[in-house]
């Protein structure tokens, strides 16, 4: 299918046309190409998603693949990277493979498997680190997110093992002895409340021993979903020296604060928590000096059982895939150049996802999200592609719409709709 996209702004520039044929960009459309009017909508390198929870195999009531990989696709993603916290988990060659089977069939986006650093995600023993990263699904990215790995020893270990593929460990930065029956951000409003706070030196104190142990072996380490303006210092400097740090900070961490849990709504419960607006203000900066490399989603659906619950039952995580890029330009107006790498180029090579994060030039793989940033949504959770309901948006109105996706050139979303 050949397509050609007139008047589009590319990254924010002058109208022009972009054509689209046998998958890549071209510079010419061939006659009979399917005409798409563009006039007002930016190009933008397809989204990549290097933190994203699926859920199969295991807890299909919350999500599957397909319907995560349907909800990525009108988020304006052409590839995602799957969190290894499946049932059972995917700590072996035949579980990631069967993920990322899971994904070809759906065709939606690419959906890339990241693989579990140690066993059953129980931190003791290191999984089958080489066997996934020679696999099928060529995993490059390993986490026991949901959990710490917060045996020092296992962490270098791990560490030196993925160093040998140019791999990289992922972490959760939680120290769990200084988390244990946390319900929300240790600070004012949880003294008010009365709940068992989450000290921000939790996950400061991770970060600070990590980047010294990657600085040690020469390694790739990624921190998952900063929260605080402590680990912003701690990855400051860690990056002034040079060490192999990159970072994530999720939309709801860019906007939202621990303010919203005083009315006791399960579905601002997440983990790490919703901290302050001095917090919030600092990852804002962050990202945009580029101490923090990536936007990623931490998308984490949950069935209604585990969220319309007490706030002490109730599973920690939110939806984000569908509202990301609403959230970051609410956040950040139209910075379409900082858009594109923090949530597509940035992302796609800490992955390693070779034809995602392109800069839209003739002979690219036609990876591509357009976006109307003139219209105007109000979150419905209704309407959201993902099998599960728990937005913390729902009710607010977000600006930009997702106008159409190209995975490879084959349109998955289409005016806003998604194509299958």
């Amino acid at each position: 299918m050949a397509y050609l996209l007139k008047d589009v702004s590319i990254l924010g520039g002058s109208p022009t046309d972009l054509a689209i044929v046998d998958g890549v960009i071209a510079g010419d459309a061939p006659e009979g190409a399917e005409v798409i009017d563009a006039t007002g909508l930016v190009a933008l390198p397809g989204l990549v998603d290097v933190h994203t929870h699926l859920r199969e195999p295991g807890r299909e009531d919350a999500e599957t693949v397909e319907t995560g990989s349907r909800a990525a696709a009108l988020g304006g993603y052409t590839a995602v990277c799957a969190m290894a916290n499946t049932s059972p988990v995917a700590d072996t060659a035949g579980v990631v493979e069967q993920v990322w089977r899971l994904g070809r069939e759906a065709g939606l986006v690419d959906v890339q498997p990241i693989g579990a650093v140690t066993i059953g995600l129980a931190g003791k023993q290191l999984a089958e680190l080489g066997a996934m990263a020679s696999s099928a699904a060529n995993v490059r990215i390993f986490s026991d997110d949901g959990f710490c790995v917060a045996d020092p020893r296992l962490m270098r270990r791990a560490l030196e093992y993925v160093k040998a593929f140019d791999g990289v460990i992922a972490q959760h930065a939680e120290e769990p002895r200084l988390t244990e029956g946390a319900q929300m951000h240790e600070g004012e409003v949880s003294t008010r409340l009365g709940l068992t706070g989450w000290p921000a030196v939790a996950e400061e104190a991770i970060i600070a021993r990590d980047v010294l142990l990657a600085e040690h072996v020469g390694s790739r380490l990624h921190v998952c979903h900063v929260s605080t303006a402590g680990s912003v210092e701690v990855l400051r400097q860690a990056k002034a020296r040079g060490v192999r740090v990159t970072a994530e900070v999720t939309p709801h961490h860019l906007l939202l604060t621990d303010e919203l849990a005083a009315g006791y709504d399960p579905v601002f419960k997440v983990n790490p928590p919703l901290r302050t607006r001095s917090d919030v203000e600092a990852l804002r900066q962050a990202l945009l000096d580029g101490v923090i490399d990536v936007v990623a989603t931490d998308h984490a659906p949950h069935a209604v059982q585990d969220k319309e619950c007490e706030w002490a039952y109730a599973r920690p995580g939110m939806l984000g895939l569908e509202t990301a890029l609403p959230i970051v330009l609410s956040v950040f107006g139209e910075k379409w150049d900082l858009i594109a790498d923090r949530m597509s180029i940035a992302p796609a090579r800490i992955a390693g996802l070779t034809g995602h994060g392109g800069d839209l030039s003739a002979g690219t793989p036609a990876n591509l999200t357009l976006v109307d940033p003139s219209a105007r949504r109000v979150v419905d959770p209704a309407e959201l592609a993902s099998r599960s309901r728990n937005t913390p948006y729902a009710g607010m109105t977000l600006p930009g719409r997702i106008v159409a996706t190209f995975l490879r050139g084959e349109a998955t979303v289409l005016d806003g709709k998604a194509v299958k």
